[in-house]
């Protein structure tokens, strides 16, 4: 993606990021490729939520493996609604919500916060998954 391009495309993320919070899987990808710097690469977002990164857990411990169908906290057993949005309308559709799980998530998951590249990568894996 060339210089301007890629500024434009960070400056529309930022707006988008600062205001409005209605949103599409797609709209919240491309925000996260844009602060990334690089294209999201789905077989690394699968391999990011199925790894337990050194943790106990992984993504997959809670959400199944794919994410398709309700799955159950780890250690609260509480029912998790299907993670992949052709499987959940609701899902990747509010900004705020995306980040404060992936936020949560990650430091749970990988005992930090997951950068936009990853964050990228996993909703890149989670949108290619269709009915």
């Amino acid at each position: 993606m060339n210089r301007i391009c890629r500024s434009t495309l960070f400056s529309l993320c930022a707006a988008f990021m600062a205001g409005a919070q209605a949103a599409t899987p797609a709209e919240l990808l491309a925000g996260y490729q844009a602060q990334a710097g690089a294209p999201a690469v789905a077989a690394r977002g699968q391999a990011f939520f199925t790894s337990r990164h050194g943790g106990e857990w992984s993504c997959a411990s809670c959400h199944g493996t794919p994410p398709v169908k309700t799955g159950r906290h780890a250690s609260t057993g509480k029912a998790i609604e299907p993670l992949a949005p052709a499987f959940n309308a609701q899902r990747f559709t509010d900004l705020a919500k995306a980040e404060k799980w992936f936020r949560r998530n990650c430091k749970d998951v990988a005992s930090r916060e997951c950068t936009a590249g990853e964050k990228a990568d996993v909703l890149a894996w989670l949108t290619g998954l269709q009915p």
